[in-house]
C-alpha cells in the first residue's frame, strides 16, 4: 500500500507555497528521514522528508504552487532498490533503470567499446535517447551536453549518471572551440558580455528567472498595496541622548550580560511605550471587526541572502534592555544558520524595521499584514539644528511611521511617532 507525501500543516497563517525544488526523482529508492523537496513560502523555506524507505512518484513538477494538505508524491514501500542501483550510488538513486535497454525490432544492444577506442559517431540517436535514464537525461538537459557523445561504462556501453557528470565537469575546463558556438539545436550562444566589448545591447545584458521565494514576497507586497491604505508620516530624533548612555554603561553592560548594548532594543521599549499611549497603533482589521491587541510582540526586521523575514520579540514590555538585545542575538543566529521557524515569525502586532544599517537615510516602509504599522529607522548623521536659540551639531535620525489608514487616523499616527521620539530623546 503506499503512503502519500503530503504538505504538512505549517501554522495557520501559511496556506501553500511554492515547491521550489525535488531532491529525488520519480522512481527514484528513498529512504525513510531522506529529504525529498524543498518548500518555499513568503516567510520561510522549509524541507519534506520521507515517511517511509520505498519507490518515489512525483506528482507535482518543481516550481508549482502547493496548498497545505496537498498530496505531492507517493512511496511504494514494497518495492525496493534493484543491485544495480545500490552498486551505482550509496545515497538514494536518481531513477536510473541499469538494466540493458533493446533497441527498436528487439536486437541486443552491442558490447561496451574498448576503452581507449572512441565511440561510434553514428550510434542512432533513438537508441540512445531510449536507453537513457531519467538522471542522466535530466543532467543532458540542465548541461547542454550530448549524451551520444560521452562514452558509457555501464552495462551494455550504457551512459551512467557518473559518466555524465565526468564529461560534464570535463566541458566546463575545457575551452570552447569555433564549432561549438553553435550547438546542434542551433540556438545562439550569447558570450559573456566582458568577451564582447562594444557589442549590442542583449549581448551585455544578462536574465534570470526570480526565484519562487522572490516571487512570492513581491506578489505579497503588492497584495499588501493594494489592499491597504497605506499612508506615511514623519519625525526626527535627536540620538544625542541614547549615544551617551551607551558611551557610558557599555562597557558595565557588556560584562555582565557578555552582549553589546545596541539601539534597537531601546527603539522597542519606545515602541511598546507609544503602543499603551496610542492602542489604536496596536489593533488589525478582522473582516468588518476591529481587534485591539493588548499583548506587545514586536516583529523585527531581518535581512537574510534568501529575503526579509520578520522573526518576533514576545512580550517585549516584560523584557529589560539586556532580554531584548539577547533575543535580536538569538534571532539573528538562527537567520544566519537558516533554523527560523514559523512559529519565530507568527503573532506580531507591529514590526520595527531598521533601514539605517545599510545607509539608508529616509524610506517609507510597506506594513506587515495584518498589522497595522511598521516603523522605520534610518542612517544617524551629524546635522545642524536649532536649540535654546543656537545653531547646534546634533547625532539626528529620521524616522518614518507607515500606517493602515482604514484604522489609524492621522493624529493617532502623528502622536504615536512623537510618544516614540519622546522616549528616545529623553530614555529616563
Amino acid at each position: 500500500m503506499s503512503i502519500d507525501v503530503k504538505i504538512p500543516s505549517m501554522g495557520e497563517s501559511i496556506t501553500g507555497g511554492i515547491l521550489a525544488a525535488w531532491h529525488a526523482k520519480d522512481g527514484d529508492f528513498v529512504k525513510r528521514d531522506q529529504i525529498l523537496y524543498d518548500l518555499e513560502t513568503d516567510k520561510i523555506t522549509s524541507e519534506g522528508v520521507a515517511e517511509s524507505d520505498g519507490r518515489l512518484f512525483l506528482l507535482v513538477e518543481e516550481g508549482a504552487e502547493v496548498e497545505i494538505g496537498q498530496k505531492v508524491a507517493s512511496i511504494d514501500p514494497d518495492q525496493q532498490p534493484a543491485d544495480s542501483e545500490e552498486a551505482e550510488s550509496d545515497d538514494a538513486p536518481e531513477g536510473a533503470d541499469t538494466a540493458p535497454a533493446k533497441p527498436a525490432g528487439g536486437k541486443t544492444r552491442e558490447a561496451p567499446p574498448d576503452k581507449d577506442e572512441k565511440p561510434s559517431t553514428d550510434k542512432p540517436e533513438s537508441d540512445s535517447a531510449d536507453n537513457l535514464s531519467p538522471a542522466v537525461r535530466r543532467l543532458a538537459e540542465e548541461s547542454g551536453v550530448n549524451p551520444a557523445k560521452v562514452s558509457g561504462t555501464g552495462k551494455g556501453g550504457r551512459v551512467t549518471k557518473g559518466d555524465m557528470i565526468e564529461a560534464i565537469k570535463a566541458a566546463e575546463t575545457a575551452e570552447p572551440s569555433s564549432e561549438e558556438a553553435e550547438p546542434e539545436t542551433g540556438t545562439k550562444v550569447t558570450p559573456p558580455a566582458t568577451s564582447v566589448p562594444g557589442g549590442t545591447r542583449d549581448e551585455r545584458v544578462t536574465r534570470r528567472k526570480m526565484s519562487p521565494l522572490r516571487k512570492r514576497i513581491a506578489e505579497r507586497l503588492v497584495t499588501a498595496q493594494r489592499e491597504a491604505a497605506i499612508l506615511s508620516t514623519f519625525n526626527e530624533v535627536d540620538m544625542s541622548a541614547i549615544k551617551a548612555l551607551r558611551l557610558r554603561y557599555q562597557e558595565a553592560f557588556t560584562q555582565r550580560h557578555g552582549i553589546k548594548l545596541g539601539f534597537m532594543s531601546f527603539f522597542i521599549k519606545a515602541v511598546v511605550h507609544a503602543l499603551k499611549e496610542v492602542p489604536a497603533v496596536n489593533s488589525r482589521l478582522d473582516g468588518d471587526f476591529i481587534v485591539t491587541q493588548s499583548f506587545f510582540d514586536i516583529g523585527v526586521a531581518v535581512s537574510t541572502e534568501k529575503g526579509l523575514l520578520v522573526p518576533v520579540l514576545r512580550d517585549c514590555d516584560r523584557l529589560s534592555l539586556a532580554g531584548i538585545e539577547q533575543e535580536l542575538t538569538a534571532f539573528s543566529k538562527k537567520a544566519r544558520d537558516g533554523k527560523i521557524a514559523i512559529q519565530d515569525l507568527e503573532g506580531g502586532v507591529f514590526t520595527v524595521s531598521n533601514g539605517g544599517i545599510f545607509g539608508s537615510l529616509l524610506s517609507t516602509p510597506i506594513i506587515n499584514p495584518p498589522q497595522a504599522g511598521i516603523l522605520g529607522m534610518h542612517s544617524i548623521q551629524d546635522r545642524p539644528v536649532a536649540r535654546d536659540g543656537e545653531i547646534v551639531i546634533r547625532p539626528m535620525m529620521y524616522l518614518a511611521l507607515s500606517y493602515d489608514h482604514r484604522l489609524i487616523d492621522g493624529r493617532e499616527a502623528v502622536t504615536f511617532l512623537v510618544k516614540v521620539k519622546e522616549a528616545i530623546e529623553d530614555p529616563a
